[in-house]
């Protein structure tokens, strides 16, 4: 069956993600929209470079083709954020993508999103699991009378033909949007050089257009076509990143950017080879709009991301929003709030103004330009930040689980609602989204389940690494996750 977690739907290829039930779901967001009187509108979809991902893209317009619903389909493998930009800026009610973003190559998905280019919140996804039921109820009444079963699906061609399904590349549109945003001329002025790593995904393309449009230098690595993305994840995280980092300090670079493999997320090496963390990014961005830009908002931000974004916001008079994991969340929030900027620690961000979802393309051009307008290396910028709110340490750490021993990690955690022994004082406790323990020292530490891998995630902040460290150990001998 279908079922959506805090990015879109993913599964093993050849397990859950398969012909069948890439179709079922593109049968079931066919219904919604007929349910709904959106179905004239059409819908956009994107892939990007993982197995199979373009023919799952073809094999659901099939079925959108056979439901009368036009599909506009991007037809080269592109970033997460073109989708979504397509989608708001051509009115669509939907949009998807194929990917399954930084998971391991074993899996694909896909992304939905709503109306403004928005990720799909839990009552869309949860109504597309509803229609998709429905469809298998068909299915297995259908069997039970000995009757064959097919979801209904136009051959490609003929959806060519008939003016249902469409191929596009928008990618023009979408760059320029952001290279109208962006100081191109401070840019131009600098002389930068950048190495990109795009980690074997679909951001290269477009980063490096913008920055050579504003004559930077730009060198690129693991930039070519690979399914199983060198043998690593394509996660921008600090361990991924080392081949960077050595890049950046052989080179004598600027910046050092790399995305996850759809490029909805970043990470960052500084001048010095320093890995900056997506919290750090976050906060980098938000003091550069406010401080820089004289652009002013609050900030928004999951659970497991650091309070220095806190911190950084009543410094500007401004308030930050926390809120569940999940980028829908951050959206929403940021719509309610006006908001400036919202992120999460695992490297998505959204800036008011751009598009209402994670962009890594658009993120990598506003650092490049922060670079040039100020004027000072990305060592400095951060540690003009430390200097006016403090520095903490974060740590996280992933424990991964037997499927039947999930239900008594709940029990623990949820129900019993049971905390260790811990030897800060605490403020509060809080079961938003997994538990989380706020301490009196400003520190707290996070524990919930991941939404897309079987993983229970750790995440602590502490004004000390050794306290950060000390409390995630307390907590995996509590829950013992040695022994899952």
């Amino acid at each position: 069956m279908i079922r959506f977690g805090t990015g879109g739907w993913r599964a093993v290829i050849g397990d859950g993600f398969t012909k069948y039930n890439l179709q079922l779901l593109a049968a079931a967001m066919a219904d919604k929209m007929r349910e709904e009187k959106k179905a004239g509108q059409g819908i956009v979809i994107g892939y990007d470079r993982r197995f199979l991902s373009k023919e799952s893209m073809q094999w659901m317009a099939e079925v959108f083709a056979a439901a009368d619903i036009r599909t506009f389909l991007i037809n080269r493998s592109a970033p997460t954020p073109l989708a979504m930009f397509y989608t708001m800026k051509h009115g669509l009610p939907y949009g998807m993508m194929v990917t399954a973003s930084h998971n391991p190559a074993i899996y694909n998905g896909v992304k939905v999103f709503t109306e403004g280019g928005r990720d799909a919140d839990m009552s869309v996804t949860q109504d597309i699991e509803r229609h998709a039921q429905c469809i298998e109820n068909q299915k297995l009444d259908a069997e039970k009378q000995g009757r064959s079963f097919a979801i209904p699906a136009m051959p490609y061609a003929d959806g060519i033909r008939a003016g249902l399904i469409q191929e596009i590349y928008p990618i023009n549109e979408y760059l320029d949007s952001i290279l109208s945003d962006i100081n191109v001329e401070a840019i131009r002025k600098s002389g930068l050089r950048v190495a990109l790593d795009p980690m074997y995904g679909v951001s290269e393309t477009s980063i490096k257009t913008i920055l050579i449009t504003a004559r930077c230098d730009v060198y690129t690595i693991h930039g070519n076509h690979d399914t199983l993305f060198g043998g690593k994840l394509p996660a921008p995280n600090e361990q991924a990143m080392g081949p960077l980092s050595q890049v950046v300090v052989d080179g004598g670079f600027d910046i050092g950017i790399a995305t996850d493999g759809d490029a909805d997320r970043i990470g960052v090496i500084d001048n010095n080879g320093r890995y900056l963390s997506p919290n750090d990014i976050l906060v980098v961005l938000y003091y550069y709009l406010e401080k820089y830009k004289g652009k002013r908002g609050p900030a928004v931000r999951n659970l497991c991301t650091t309070h220095i974004l806190d911190r950084l916001a009543e410094k500007f008079g401004e308030q930050c929003y926390e809120v569940p994991v999940g980028f829908k969340w951050i959206s929403s929030k940021m719509t309610e709030t006006n908001a400036l900027i919202g992120g999460e620690s695992s490297g998505g961000l959204s800036i008011r103004g751009h598009i209402h979802g994670k962009d890594g393309v658009y993120a990598a051009a506003l650092l490049v330009e922060m670079l040039a307008v100020t004027g000072k290396k990305m060592s400095q910028i951060f540690d003009d930040i430390a200097s006016e709110v403090g520095r903490t340490s974060f740590v996280e750490n992933n424990y991964r689980f037997r499927p039947e021993n999930k239900q008594k990690l709940i029990h623990v955690m949820m129900e019993e609602r049971a905390v260790p022994e811990l030897p800060y004082p605490i403020r509060r406790v809080s079961y938003l989204d997994g538990c989380k323990v706020y301490f009196e020292n400003g520190g707290w530490v996070s524990i919930r389940f991941s939404g897309t891998e079987p993983l229970l995630r750790v995440f602590a902040e502490m004004p000390e690494r050794a306290q950060a460290e000390e409390v995630c150990q307390i907590y995996r001998k509590f829950l013992h996750l040695d022994e899952q």
